[in-house]
């Protein structure tokens, strides 16, 4: 894919090498011309300096029509004039941007930004799900928050333990998708397959129906 990571200094540089060692084409857009500078000379990539926020710095930088663009600034409202113009202007079919202030992500949305993160509302919504099920492993959300990918470690005393895929009551628009199993490394269930004690279990739900599949795994 064409992709254009824009502003940033440590998250830029992390995510720029990683999108390089997949091979995508990068371009790079950072108003500090020392940090353009060292991200040239690390990545072999184009790098244009300059204030990204700025229509004239996207159009130089020759983003027309490119796949994604992540904008990774400070300031929020610069991430979004960065979105904005990349979309309406020239054609980036999908961009996305980070947000300091967590208050701003649905607002973000609403606007035309097709992803937006927050650090601090992932922090918290983490800990609220970690505090209500301690064996929450990881989760995470994909497609705009339309899909919810959980991993759950089985404790020996949970009732599903025991019991077959088929007679776990899991809520619609929800599936147990993988079994990591020691013994087995890992395992695609089916309805005859038997949950045990240890095994981690890879939940694909609705974002509303997580509480109620991790309830019906832990009960």
């Amino acid at each position: 894919m064409r992709i254009v990571v824009a502003g940033g200094r440590t998250q830029a540089d992390f995510l720029i090498g990683n999108l390089v060692k997949k091979k995508h084409k990068i371009v790079v857009i950072n108003d500090d011309q020392a940090y353009c500078d060292y991200l040239s000379s690390t990545h072999k990539i184009p790098v244009f300096c300059g204030d990204p926020s700025k229509r004239f710095v996207l159009e130089e930088a020759g983003i027309q029509d490119f796949d994604v663009i992540i904008a990774l600034t400070y300031k929020d409202a610069d991430n979004l004039a960065i979105c904005q113009y990349a979309k309406r202007c020239f054609g980036v079919k999908k961009v996305i941007c980070i947000v300091a202030n967590p208050k701003n992500a649905d607002l973000f949305k609403e606007l035309g930004v097709n992803t937006v993160i927050s650090s601090t509302h992932m922090v918290a919504e983490y800990i609220t799900q970690a505090t209500s099920v301690e064996n929450l492993i990881k989760s995470m959300n994909l497609e705009n928050d339309k899909v919810t990918i959980t991993e759950v470690y089985v404790e020996s005393n949970y009732s599903c333990v025991g019991q077959t895929l088929m007679n776990i009551d899991l809520p619609t628009n929800s599936i147990i998708g993988c079994i990591i199993r020691k013994s087995s490394d890992m395992i695609v269930p089916n309805g005859n397959t038997e949950i045990k004690a240890g095994d981690k279990l890879l939940v694909i739900s609705s974002p509303e129906n997580l509480k109620k599949v991790i309830g019906a795994i832990t009960k």
